[in-house]
């Protein structure tokens, strides 16, 4: 089509006229591809709102959690006495003092025999571990120290064996537990060549609480050196036996809970700040964003505002927990007043806390709602946009296709009319 179309009789550029003809009638199709390419620039920005919105909310939860307003530092008195807190719901404050009286140890058996050769003439090795489990290792395979040893690890009863050479023929069957704690030592009979000796007996770890049983102290015992039942939350870890007079100590962590207030107030900035630069006009250079003038997410913000501007119910100003607004539309939050006033009023400032990042993540809820309901709004109408765009494509294709038909049929008949012309001529040149 395109040589037919080539202006060669005519000495018009066809191409051309019909190209500028073809950017007439797409108009209306360019319009929709603005507005589509506008419309995404609003859903990326509603996006964008959303999910600050959404850290704002997580933020909020934070506060409202029972295990925030329970995180716990702890201390020792002692250098060989370990402890850690967790916060969770059961975490508790208090103070425990107590003696070291022993650490727990795992059992260290050995009997010698000679490197090769059987070392028992018995097929079986019979195993009682302190807890009373009992269990019995077939050997008949290998009586040796080394299958001994090989029997024992693959027989899976939490006791390592292994060989050691010794000088003169003779080696050392060595056993241990592979947990620490009475409950995991063990005693076994195999009818050995040699003795079973055990240089290190199976402990437990041992503390004594509160002073001596006569005055109401009391001890407790661990099969590792770790004791997790003295504070609800707080496990302490003991290194060395017969220290006495530690205290370890388990305070709420105001540093903690200041920290996720702090991160609330920094959610809140941060959905401020995009609500501002997704909405901002520039008169300078008259130039908008993609939500310059919606009004409903110029809300979102100043609800946000509010609810520091309106104070807590049954509270007073939101200053009183360190919260307060700037005069560039921020918020500021104060460490050193929410510390001081928790440590005077826990209660009191926990509620009023509660109360404020309760209605932020009502508010934060709400608001990705709405703003998600735009977002499909918008998509529905770059969809529907978008269909138009598609129909566009098959009318223009449809309509150039018949422009390009009538320049052909044009050059045509300007063709035989030349043709005509000239035979003409030809005709009356040769009267």
């Amino acid at each position: 089509m395109a040589g037919s179309v080539s202006g060669l009789v005519s000495g018009l550029d066809t191409q051309t006229i019909i190209s500028q003809l073809m950017q007439v009638e797409a108009a209306g199709q360019t319009r929709l591809k603005a507005k589509v390419s506008t419309e995404q620039k609003a859903v990326t920005a509603y996006q964008s709102v959303n999910t600050r919105l959404a850290a704002l909310k997580t933020a909020a939860d934070e506060i409202g959690k029972l295990s925030t307003w329970r995180s716990a530092a702890s201390t020792s008195s002692s250098s060989t006495v370990k402890v850690a807190t967790t916060s969770s719901n059961t975490t508790a404050t208090g103070s425990v003092t107590f003696d070291v009286v022993s650490l727990a140890k795992s059992q260290v058996s050995t009997t010698r025999a000679a490197s090769t050769g059987d070392a028992t003439s018995q097929s079986t090795v019979s195993l009682t571990k302190g807890d009373g489990t009992t269990a019995d290792i077939d050997i008949s395979a290998d009586r040796s120290l080394a299958g001994i040893a090989s029997a024992i690890n693959k027989a899976g009863v939490g006791i390592k064996a292994t060989v050691v050479a010794l000088e003169g023929g003779e080696s050392v069957l060595q056993m241990s537990s592979a947990k620490s704690g009475v409950n995991n030592g063990f005693t076994l009979t195999a009818g050995f060549d040699g003795e079973v000796k055990t240089p290190t007996a199976a402990t437990d770890a041992k503390l004594q609480v509160g002073g001596a049983d006569a005055d109401g102290g009391y001890s407790v015992t661990s099969d590792s050196n770790t004791f997790s039942n003295l504070i609800s939350g707080t496990s302490i870890t003991v290194t060395k036996e017969n220290e006495t007079g530690v205290t370890v100590d388990v305070n709420a962590d105001t540093g903690a809970i200041s920290a996720k207030m702090k991160a609330l107030v920094d959610a809140a900035n941060s959905a401020l700040g995009q609500i501002t630069s997704q909405t901002r006009y520039d008169p300078t250079n008259k130039t908008g964003s993609p939500l310059t003038g919606d009004f409903a997410v110029r809300q979102i913000a100043q609800k946000v505002l509010s609810a520091v501007g309106g104070g807590i119910t049954d509270f007073g100003s939101a200053s009183g927990i360190g919260i307060s607004l700037t005069r560039d539309g921020t918020l500021k939050f104060d460490a050193a007043t929410f510390e001081t006033a928790y440590k005077a009023d826990p209660d009191k400032i926990k509620a009023a806390a509660t109360t404020f990042s309760t209605g932020l993540s009502t508010l934060s809820d709400t608001a990705q709602t709405d703003v998600t309901n735009m977002v499909n709004g918008r998509n529905s109408l770059i969809k529907n946009m978008n269909d138009q765009i598609d129909n566009w494509d098959i009318r223009l294709a449809t309509r150039k296709a018949s422009l390009s038909k009538q320049f052909a049929g044009l050059e045509t008949s300007l063709s035989s009319m030349k043709n005509q012309s000239s035979w003409l001529s030809s005709q009356i040149a040769a009267l």
